[in-house]
């Protein structure tokens, strides 16, 4: 067996420490279908007798009933093998594989290789070091090579070897070599890859793979394992950055102490070092280094530490501890590029929550700028973004947070988009730069605030938000309030969908993009009206609950009341007062909601109005009394 298992055997104390302090590699595997992914990465096991060791186990034990000893183990036996990916004969998702050789520990990541299947490759090549790019000496440079190449570069990836496989089939043909090496280089320089190592391979039959293959005389290079094992790993290069650690953890105060713990996302630090808190700005002193095993002189990139600082500094979770010289940035819009991951696709101006580090803040993405086609390199116009589709878009958070350019680090450069109603990931993200607005814009202080407002009108100022088919009567109930609450004495407003689109809104259409967009302006317009000291009505259809989640999010605590006025679908077709469904029904109206665009339902409303039996007067009153029972109302 090899010397992984011999020293299991003999000394587990021994084995654990001569892992201890070996750096660890991450890399990729990918290239298009065929091209021999899978065979390559059991062929690097089986050679160098580097078995998987968390089935290392497994192996010895079945060893006689394989009818096998060691190393006759068939290397197919190790190649990766989900069932549904030998049905299909493709792979279609990421498979990761763990070993070891005595220089280096190594996790790689089997991508798939078609189009569809581009947020799996993205997910893959998102924590490697290196990619190891497959090319069929046959075949050449195809579509998916350059596919993946832009999706390496676009992730960092920032070694790359192109593994020319199948060289057996060419007859280990030099010209055939340096032909591809011609067509690759000149594309590479395209899409920004530098670092590029060519080798010829035979995955099948061992050529070049952890030894040099007298079949090729021609070739003077290194091996494909002698290159994974010295290649740079990200953490070694990542010393050398500016310092970063996002804060994962406060530790409270506990006596006199109090620290601040996360993983080293870039640099190095030592006590005495001058430190900048962002995104508040705060500097202090480093005073210690705290780890389960004592206090550090010094701790780089890739280490998990508790820092302590000289000065009392608030600092939360997912702030950013940067050197003084060099901090992070501090922003709350960005350029940047999205990968989608989702079916549903991306609408401009719906609200998501944006995960970086151990940062979490609400974001919306305020325009796509344009579609990147990864198989063309070009750039397309575009209002949304597809499953898997790539596109450059300007994004939008709630509050500042700390960053770095993702070109310069990862970890405070990307993110994740989640769903806010099922916490999905939706998408992951690149940062590329601050918007120059973000930094020019700030907030005024004003002296006369909502609560002096509140006070002056003798109310409660909120939001009555109703929502609900075409002609279900959310207007005509809305008008009916808004006369009852003047008379009443109180200020108010009301905000109707179709004045609104005679003026704010009247650039916009009726897909599901202008609809977002049509709700986030009005949800806007009422946020101010509410700071404003006014109750505000607002009778829009707002078919999504995810707008109107939004909307909620922009008030305070008991200022929103979600008012559903609910007719079945068929009483509103049947009353259609204003014609339009029987236009949608003739094909006259595209996107009319309830027949070729859904409608949201709210799943817990603060009133459910059901109007076919519900006279508007008696809403109305039930409304009144919902706003005296809440405090809006004296």
């Amino acid at each position: 067996m090899s010397h992984v298992s011999d020293l299991i055997a003999s000394d587990i104390a021994g084995y654990l420490k001569a892992h201890e302090n070996k750096s660890l590699l991450r890399f990729i595997t990918c290239g298009s279908v065929d091209d021999g992914k899978s065979t390559l990465i059991g062929r690097l096991l089986y050679d160098s007798k580097m078995l998987f060791e968390d089935t290392l186990a497994t192996i010895e034990a079945d060893s006689r009933k394989w009818g096998t000893q060691g190393d006759s183990i068939d290397f197919a036996l190790l190649v990766d093998g989900l069932a549904a990916e030998r049905e299909q004969g493709i792979t279609i998702d990421v498979a990761y594989r763990f070993f070891s050789t005595e220089r280096r520990k190594f996790i790689v990541a089997d991508t798939p290789g078609h189009e569809q299947y581009t947020r799996n490759m993205v997910t893959g090549a998102s924590t490697a070091d290196a990619a190891v790019l497959m090319v069929d000496a046959r075949k050449g440079v195809l579509t998916q090579t350059r596919r993946h190449s832009y999706l390496v570069s676009l992730i960092g990836i920032r070694h790359v070897v192109v593994a020319i496989n199948k060289m057996d089939l060419v007859d280990y043909s030099e010209k055939v070599f340096n032909k591809i090496v011609e067509d690759y280089s000149a594309f590479a320089r395209q899409v920004g890859l530098e670092n590029i190592t060519f080798i010829p391979v035979s995955a099948f039959k061992g050529d070049n793979i952890t030894a040099p293959s007298d079949k090729t005389p021609w070739y003077r290079g290194t091996t494909l394992m002698g290159y994974l094992e010295t290649v740079e790993v990200d953490e070694e290069r990542m010393q050398r950055a500016p310092f970063r650690l996002p804060v994962q953890w406060v530790n409270r105060p506990d006596l006199d102490f109090r620290g601040f713990s996360g993983t080293i996302a870039g640099g190095v630090v030592k006590p005495g070092d001058r430190v900048r808190v962002q995104p508040s700005g705060k500097e202090s002193k480093v005073a210690r280094i705290v780890t389960f095993d004592g206090d550090l002189d010094q701790a780089v990139a890739g280490q998990s530490v508790t820092l302590t600082l000289a000065d009392e500094v608030d600092i939360s979770r997912g702030d950013v501890i940067s050197t003084a010289d060099a901090p992070a940035g501090v922003a709350d819009q960005f350029e940047t590029t999205i990968v989608w991951m989702h079916e549903e696709p991306l609408l401009p101006g719906r609200f998501f929550l944006l995960k970086m580090g151990a940062q979490t803040v609400t974001a919306s993405v305020m325009e796509v700028k344009y579609q990147v086609n990864v198989n063309t390199l070009e750039h397309t116009a575009a209002k949304t973004l597809g499953l898997n589709a790539i596109g450059v878009c300007t994004l939008n958070l709630d509050r500042p947070l700390g960053f770095d350019p993702y070109t310069e680090n990862r970890d405070t450069g990307g993110y994740i988009l989640i769903d806010r109603l099922t916490n999905a990931t939706v998408g992951a993200g690149l940062i590329h730069f601050a918007l120059r607005r973000s930094q020019n814009i700030h907030v005024q202080h004003v002296d006369v605030n909502k609560a002096a407002r509140n006070a002056l009108n003798g109310q409660k100022s909120c939001v009555v938000w109703f929502t609900g088919l075409s002609g279900s009567g959310k207007s005509t109930i809305a008008n009916l309030l808004e006369k009852r609450l003047h008379a009443m004495g109180h200020r108010t407003y009301l905000l109707d969908g179709d004045n609104v689109r005679h003026g704010l809104n009247k650039d916009l259409g009726f897909t599901d993009t202008d609809r977002v967009e049509n709700i986030r302006r009005v949800a806007e317009v009422a946020k101010l009206m509410v700071d404003a000291g006014l109750i505000v009505m607002t009778a829009f259809i707002s078919p999504f609950q995810a707008e109107r989640r939004m909307a909620r999010s922009l008030m305070e605590e008991g200022e929103f009341f979600e008012i559903h006025v609910d007719l079945p679908l068929a009483v509103a077709e049947e009353r259609d007062v204003k014609g339009l469904y029987k236009k949608a029904r003739r094909g006259e109206l595209k996107n009319f909601t309830g027949i070729d665009s859904r409608y949201e339902a709210p799943e817990a409303p603060e009133l459910r109005l059901a109007t076919e039996n519900l006279a508007p007067d008696e809403a109305v009153e039930q409304i009144v009394n919902l706003l005296r029972s809440r405090g809006c109302l004296p």
